[in-house]
């Protein structure tokens, strides 16, 4: 007679579940901005470090790259290191997700919205 009961209990169960990864997910959101990872290029002559939001936060370049005749070899190893760096953070974010949705018990390779 009580039948419905034990699925509303599933359903409370499965919201609260929801809840508790919608705040790990905004505070993860928040650490994200607080890490960073380096990417580099040219052998290290180039590196560039952002979060793990991507937002480039620094470039370090060697001086021995600055040549007038190297300009266009000098702007490539530039974009080169800042790809490497944006798509560490990729990685560093999927990591981060992977731990959450792991610890929620779903599948850590779960594409979730970010």
């Amino acid at each position: 007679m009580f039948k419905g009961l034990g699925q509303m209990g599933d359903m409370a169960k499965m919201m609260k579940a929801a809840q508790e990864m919608q705040q790990k997910m905004a505070s993860l959101q928040e650490e994200m901005h607080q890490m960073i990872v380096q990417g580099e290029s040219g052998a290290g002559l180039v590196k560039a470090t952002c979060t793990a939001k991507g937002e480039l936060k620094g470039l370090d370049i060697d001086p021995s790259i600055f040549n007038s005749d190297d300009k266009e070899v000098v702007e490539d190893l530039i974009l080169a290191a800042i790809k490497d760096a944006q798509t560490k953070a990729g990685e560093k974010a999927r990591e981060e997700m992977g731990k959450i949705t792991e610890g929620m018990g779903l599948p850590k390779d779960m594409d979730l919205p970010f």
